[in-house]
C-alpha cells in the first residue's frame, strides 16, 4: 500500500460539522512543513548541483501530470514576474499539454515514451535539469522522461511523497517528503501538493538568489507589468537610495528595472 493512498486519520467525514472539517485539514495542513524541513538536506544537494548547470546556461524543466504538472507549470510561470527571467529559463510541462491545465486528459499519465517526447521541442542539452514531479512516484509519463533524460546526461531531480518509490530510485536527486494519508483519503492535491508546491518554492527562489536576481532581500529585475508592481518598483528605490517616491518613480521609468534605476542613479553620484 501506498502511504499516499493510505486510509486517512479521519473518518465519516460527511457527518462532521464544517468548523469540524476545516480544523481536521488545517490539523493535518500543519504537519507538511516539519516534514519538508527534514528532507532540506536532500534539497540543499539538488539545488547547489542544478545552481552549477544553470549558471552555465542551462535551463529548468519541471514534469508532472495532475495535481502535480500544474503545480511545476505554476512555479515556472511565476519566474519571469518575479525575478525578470526569460519564459525559457525555466518550464514547466504536464502530460496532456496545455489542455490538462485545466482540464483532466483521460491515460495521459500512462504513456512512459510521452514526457521525453514532449521534452524533445526545447532542443535539449546536458546543461539542462529536469525536476519530476509525482506524489505516488508511480507515474509513467515521468519516470520515462526521467529516465531518458539520465540517458541523455541531463541532471535529474525528483519530489514525490512515497518511500522508496520508483521515481526517486530512477533520479539522481530524489526529494521525498512523506506527509502521510491524505484527510480524503487518497487526495493527494491536499498534503502532497502542498509539499510539493513548498518544495518547488525552496527550489526556484533559491536558484534565482544564488544566480543573483535579488539583491538584499528585493526582487531587483522583477518585471513592471501592473501598477501594483510599478509602486512596489518605485517604493523598493525610494527606500534604496533615500529619495522621495516622485524621483524614485522617474528614474523607475527612465530605466525600466529597480536594479537598473539603483545602478545607474549610483553611477552619476
Amino acid at each position: 500500500m501506498k502511504v499516499t493512498e493510505s486510509s486517512s486519520n479521519y473518518d465519516n467525514l460527511e457527518q462532521m460539522s464544517t468548523t469540524e472539517l476545516l480544523k481536521g485539514i488545517n490539523s493535518e495542513d500543519q504537519t507538511v512543513a516539519d516534514t519538508v524541513k527534514q528532507i532540506i538536506p536532500s534539497i540543499q544537494q539538488f539545488v547547489d548541483h542544478c545552481y552549477e548547470k544553470m549558471a552555465q546556461g542551462g535551463r529548468l524543466f519541471y514534469i508532472g501530470a495532475g495535481t502535480s504538472g500544474r503545480l511545476g507549470i505554476v512555479d515556472a510561470s511565476e519566474c519571469p514576474p518575479t525575478f525578470g527571467v526569460d519564459h525559457g529559463i525555466v518550464v514547466g510541462i504536464m502530460a496532456g499539454g496545455d489542455t490538462a491545465i485545466r482540464k483532466a486528459v483521460e491515460f495521459a499519465e500512462d504513456d512512459p515514451e510521452k514526457g521525453w517526447k514532449d521534452l524533445q521541442e526545447f532542443d535539449l542539452n546536458t546543461n539542462d535539469t529536469l525536476v519530476g514531479i509525482a506524489a505516488s512516484g508511480t507515474t509513467p509519463y515521468v519516470i520515462g522522461a526521467v529516465k531518458q533524460a539520465n540517458e541523455f546526461g541531463m541532471l535529474t531531480g525528483s519530489i514525490s511523497c512515497n518511500p522508496e518509490n520508483p521515481l526517486a530510485k530512477e533520479a539522481q536527486f530524489p526529494m521525498t517528503a512523506v506527509v502521510g494519508p491524505e484527510f480524503v483519503t487518497g487526495s493527494t492535491r491536499m498534503k502532497s501538493g502542498t509539499a510539493q508546491k513548498l518544495i518547488l518554492n525552496m527550489i526556484s527562489t533559491s536558484l534565482m538568489i544564488k544566480l543573483g536576481h535579488v539583491k538584499g532581500n528585493r526582487m531587483v529585475d522583477m518585471q513592471l507589468s501592473n501598477n501594483k508592481l510599478v509602486d512596489r518598483g518605485t517604493k523598493m528605490v525610494q527606500q534604496t537610495l533615500k529619495i522621495s517616491y516622485t524621483d524614485a518613480a522617474s528614474l523607475l521609468k527612465e530605466y525600466g528595472s529597480v536594479r537598473s534605476a539603483i545602478d545607474n542613479y549610483r553611477a552619476k553620484q
